[in-house]
């Protein structure tokens, strides 16, 4: 409670400016790099180096780790191993909203791919082999064979879509972070997925209420409780880092399965999408569903960006 009470005393403090110690978070936008002008912070600002500075509307820049967790569509859940970057600006507008502007110069949400367990025909070593053994077989056989797949969580709208809600962040209650977004499929070996595979790609993307709080789920899933994290100010108070943080979702419906994932012919395509649906247990409803993002953010106040440089 001490960390939210010294943002709520800084908010005040500065209110004239519009600024805004809090969290972007973990989450899950994607750009195009943007071939504006190179911006170069040192010091303990050298993180903020894609943050949309040439935007007279950035106010704060932000990067975010999510370092673990899971998400999980009807009967597959896919765990984060591979680090994913979010970064990008913040801008508070005249109804004291906060506003996600893309990064600058680079991704906004970092392309990494995931490994999905059992791969396209869901084959995973027993169980009860040796852990060595099980290790060896998913590795080889399965994630890097001919059924090997990989998902890349994507922002399925611009990134002016995404809501943040700083006081419900660091309050551990309602929604902090709200994403649309949809996941590709690949499989590299022989390319049955094609390029365009997508779960949620339609009209009717995935859309993630995440929360520090507990979720308040349909059954057959249980409530599951998040967490704001530690704060610390330093840098005479222009930047704020928040680590331990984890926001949960397991209430969301995935409406639309997977299409676009076979190759030509157009009838293979649509046999491919069957499978992959198949696999997934996809469209899901609420209930089935899970997002857990753990990690750390930064955040810093833009000026002090500018000036380390």
């Amino acid at each position: 409670m001490r960390m939210a009470e010294n943002h709520i005393v800084r908010r005040a403090r500065l209110r004239g400016r519009k600024a805004i110690v809090g969290a972007a978070l973990l989450g899950l936008l994607v750009f195009a790099p943007s071939a504006l002008a190179e911006h170069h912070p040192t010091g303990a600002f050298a993180p903020f180096k894609y943050c949309p500075l040439s935007n007279s509307a950035t106010e704060f820049c932000t990067v975010a780790n999510t370092i673990s967790g899971e998400f999980t569509v009807g009967k597959k859940t896919v765990e984060v191993t591979n680090p994913i970057k979010l970064q990008g600006g913040l801008h508070e507008n005249s109804s004291g909203e906060l506003e996600f502007i893309a990064a600058e110069g680079a991704e906004t949400l970092s392309k990494t791919e995931e490994t999905v367990p059992g791969g396209l025909l869901g084959i995973e070593a027993p169980k009860s082999w040796p852990k060595l053994l099980r290790e060896i077989f998913n590795e080889i056989v399965v994630n890097n064979g001919a059924t090997g797949v990989t998902e890349t969580t994507e922002l399925a709208k611009p990134a002016s879509a995404i809501k943040l809600n700083t006081n419900n962040l660091i309050f551990e209650e309602g929604i902090a972070l709200q994403l649309p977004v949809k996941v590709k499929l690949n499989n590299a070996f022989l390319d049955t997925l094609g390029g365009n595979c997508y779960v949620g790609g339609g009209s009717k993307p995935i859309i993630l209420n995440l929360t520090t709080g507990t979720t308040s789920p349909p059954e057959p899933n249980k409530p599951i409780t998040g967490k704001s994290g530690h704060g610390e100010f330093s840098e005479e108070g222009n930047l704020v880092k928040l680590t331990g943080t984890s926001l949960v979702d397991n209430a969301f419906p995935v409406e639309e399965g997977a299409s676009g994932c076979g190759p030509l012919p157009i009838l293979f395509s649509s046999l491919v999408d069957l499978l992959v649906n198949e696999m997934l247990g996809a469209p899901s409803p609420a209930g089935h569903n899970t997002a857990i993002l753990n990690g750390n953010l930064e955040e810093s106040a833009a000026p002090a960006v500018i000036a380390s440089e």
